[in-house]
């Protein structure tokens, strides 16, 4: 009776959910429940490692939380490379024996076998010696055939369910790729679909320039990452690398926490992003815990990945072909129609937190006399070497635009009228002392500068004010800058 009454228990147990925890809890409950037993545990087989980890247990003192014991070590080691149960009467005369708790006198070991492959160890532990008999010993071993099915069961539905969860995910960044065509936007997408399909922490995106640098252009998640958005560095030996190099993906369960993309990682997974036999960079999924990967998860990671790249692809090609609207097709600089929306934005901003903006309008002077007497094409010269000019002295903040013929636009946020008066003359006198090839006599320039809020309240009151002190600037003479409402 004892025995039918064991298997019912353990028959439902196993039916009865298919979270392995809870599983594993009720298996243990079972064995402590019949048999009396001091302690009790289920180790699981970490195969890469080759290590058993208690997963389940019950103990007076808990000893055996976080216990990792090799294969082949110990009776709980010895039963799972020997693919048979072990059991010690008297732990005191078992060399094989690894002390735990003081109190237990007697050991069993029943290895945990799913189609002839050991996947962790049932291990009971009693304080009587010899607390085993025969008929104990064929009990629990067909107590633990239920279990291992119990493990085979669990890992089934949660291989199955991860599979859908990461279709899902494939399917809508799929989806999102169609309708969606700007970078930053797929890149957050995907961020926020990735750790809840592949148990990931952290997501990273590189991507890879002209140079073989590398970019994280986005990242997410628990975990903090080793760079910064934007930050561009090179392709370092390593692992990283020879993904790139071999197209090939890693899953690196065991990770050197230096070695990751982010501090103190344990497991990473890194995908490379590849489109048309183009390297584009690099996709990295990032967990602080150990083994959290599984093997099976690269394939559904690749799929996304190849998605991600092509997207990618094409979002760059409509960023390109965007930049190319507002480019001036001479000088390479922003163009008029590029400035009217900038400056929009930018006094938007400097009004919503109570700053100054300047904007300086820049005219080259006798230009027309430059092209009559050079011609126009040393014409077209002077209007580049201008431009490149003003672009290397610039802040990184600032914005320059032709704004037609031989004028420019120059938008300097966070600058008063003051300041800009004092950069527009640095500026002025920078290209007064350019020698320019071909040129036989200097080239000027005049400025007019207006500041923000002070010399007008939109756009066009502000490109008024400007326009209006660069007409004084060469009616005074030329080869000077005025500032809107300043006495010339």
């Amino acid at each position: 009776m004892q025995k039918i009454a064991i298997l019912y228990d353990a028959s439902h147990a196993v039916l009865s959910t298919f979270d392995l925890d809870e599983v594993l809890n009720q298996m243990l409950a079972i064995v402590r429940d019949y048999f009396h037993l001091r302690s009790g545990a289920i180790l699981l087989l970490n195969r890469a490692t080759k290590t058993l980890t208690v997963r389940a247990e019950f103990s007076p003192t808990q000893m055996h939380r976080n216990l990792c014991i090799p294969v082949g070590k110990g009776i709980t080691g010895s039963s799972a490379r020997l693919k048979r149960p072990i059991y010690s009467a008297d732990v005191r005369k078992e060399p094989r024996y690894v002390e735990g708790d003081p109190d237990t006198r007697s050991e069993l070991a029943i290895p945990l076998i799913v189609q002839d492959e050991v996947v962790g160890v049932l291990d009971c532990q009693s304080d009587q010696l010899d607390a085993f008999d025969n008929e104990t010993v064929d009990l629990l071993t067909l107590f633990a055939t239920n279990a291992a099915i119990a493990l085979q069961n669990c890992e089934l539905y949660s291989r199955e369910r991860r599979r859908a969860t990461q279709m899902e995910a494939i399917y809508k960044i799929a989806k999102q790729t169609t309708a969606v065509l700007d970078l930053h936007e797929l890149l957050s997408t995907m961020c926020s679909l990735l750790p809840g399909a592949f148990a990931a922490e952290h997501v990273c995106v590189f991507l890879l320039d002209s140079e073989d640098r590398l970019t994280l252009r986005r990242e997410q998640g628990k975990l903090t990452c080793r760079v910064r958005e934007g930050e561009r560095f090179p392709l370092q030996p390593g692992y990283s690398e020879s993904v790139l190099a071999l197209g090939q993906s890693i899953v690196a369960n065991d990770l050197s926490p230096e070695l990751g993309a982010c501090e103190n990682t344990g497991s990473e997974m890194c995908v490379p992003l590849v489109s048309f036999g183009q390297r584009i960079g690099l996709l990295v999924c990032s967990s602080s815990k150990k083994d959290a990967f599984h093997p099976e998860d690269v394939k559904s990671l690749e799929s996304m990945a190849d998605i991600l790249a092509t997207a990618i692809q094409n979002a760059g090609y409509v960023e390109q072909v965007r930049m190319q609207a507002n480019l001036d097709g001479l000088t390479g600089i922003f163009n008029r129609r590029y400035f009217e929306m900038k400056v929009l934005e930018k006094m938007s901003e400097a009004s919503r937190y109570g700053g100054s903006m300047a904007l300086l309008m820049m005219d080259i002077d006798h230009f027309k006399s430059i092209n009559d007497e050079f011609g126009h094409l040393l014409g077209d010269e002077v209007l580049k070497q201008v431009s490149g000019l003003l672009s290397h002295h610039l802040r990184k903040v600032d914005l320059l635009c032709r704004y037609g013929g031989e004028e420019f636009a120059i938008i300097a946020p966070a600058t008063t009228g003051a300041n800009a008066a004092l950069f527009a003359d640095k500026l002025r006198r920078m290209v007064e002392q350019f020698q320019f090839p071909g040129v036989s006599r200097p080239v000027t320039v005049s400025i007019g500068v207006a500041e923000f809020p002070i010399a007008g309240k939109t756009r066009d009151g502000m490109v008024r004010a400007a326009d209006t002190a660069l007409y004084q600037a060469k009616q005074f003479g030329r080869n000077r800058v005025i500032v809107a409402g300043s006495q010339p």
